[in-house]
């Protein structure tokens, strides 16, 4: 995990994109650290709210510029009163931030494919994944889905970027009417025949996908599917995002075969996709490590 730091920023640009907030922010303490999957927590409500803990965002880039001063880039969804003030903000104001947090996402070997999968606003992480697979010579597709047009973000920037970019909408307002998983399996044989380390190691491509948890969890089957690697990153509620307030537990299988609740914000929000007990999420399995002792709390 990186070592995060606290600044409090200003805010350079706001854009707005469909349904989202843009947010770009001169935090240079920030940027040194940054990898594709790290997110940022930013305190909400001003001075003197009651609104005491923090909201967690994906980082989608971080900028050091030669001359001025490192900016970050996030994006918010207007839902709870949190989100709510946040996207009232305006250029110059400034925001109380912790970051980068998180654990961010694993490279695989240089001239793997990758098919990275985005859906909403999940698909801001996986712009700045894409340019470092790009930069190891990684073949790279993305696939982004979203409920409508309104819903979808990173279109026009993935195309500037990748090439070759599939888009599906649940009610077909855009790209093509249907699931991002509709569209995977096509996708994974493209960069699967584009890898350059295919043939040299065997490697196969990798899918990478941030977005809804009922999304995330149709990757991770699909995955389970074909024999290949899903890393995904969770958008489960982060209240403090450094570990303490325990908010973000998932069920996770580890390494010795046993299963506990490990934190979103500290041990995620990257996990392998075949880790994750997704039935399982929002209960306590009875043969959780501890689970005995969790019962009736």
């Amino acid at each position: 995990m990186t070592k995060p730091v606290h600044e409090t920023a200003e805010i350079f640009a706001v854009r707005k994109v469909g349904a989202y907030t843009e947010f770009t922010v001169v935090a240079p303490g920030l940027t040194a650290g940054f990898r594709p999957g790290h997110f940022v927590a930013v305190a909400v409500g001003g001075e003197n709210t009651a609104m005491i803990l923090r909201r967690a965002f994906a980082l989608y880039g971080a900028n050091q510029n030669e001359g001025y001063a490192g900016t970050i880039q996030f994006v918010v969804a207007s839902n709870g009163p949190g989100t709510q003030w946040l996207v009232q903000r305006q250029v110059g104001e400034r925001l109380d931030l912790v970051g980068p947090l998180g654990t961010p996402f694993t490279l695989p070997a240089p001239g793997t494919g990758a098919v990275l999968v985005g859906g909403g606003y999940g698909a801001a992480p996986l712009l700045p994944l894409a340019q470092a697979l790009l930069t190891q010579d990684s073949p790279v597709e993305i696939v982004l889905g979203a409920a409508n047009t309104d819903r979808l973000f990173g279109e026009l920037a993935a195309k500037r970027l990748v090439g070759q970019v599939t888009v599906t909408t649940d009610d077909g307002s855009a790209g093509t009417k249907g699931w991002v998983t509709d569209e995977l399996p096509a996708a994974l044989d493209r960069v699967g025949a584009a890898s350059t380390a295919a043939s040299a190691s065997g490697a196969r491509a990798r899918l990478y996908a941030c977005g809804p948890m009922g999304m995330l969890r149709a990757v991770g089957d699909l995955a389970a599917a074909r024999g290949i690697t899903a890393q995904v990153a969770v958008e489960e509620a982060m209240a403090c995002g450094i570990g303490v307030c325990m908010t973000c537990v998932l069920p996770v299988r580890g390494t010795d075969g046993a299963s506990r609740f490990v934190r979103s914000c500290v041990d995620g929000p990257v996990f392998d996709a075949s880790a994750i007990r997704w039935a399982d999420v929002g209960t306590l399995p009875p043969d959780l490590v501890g689970a005995d002792a969790m019962g009736g709390h």
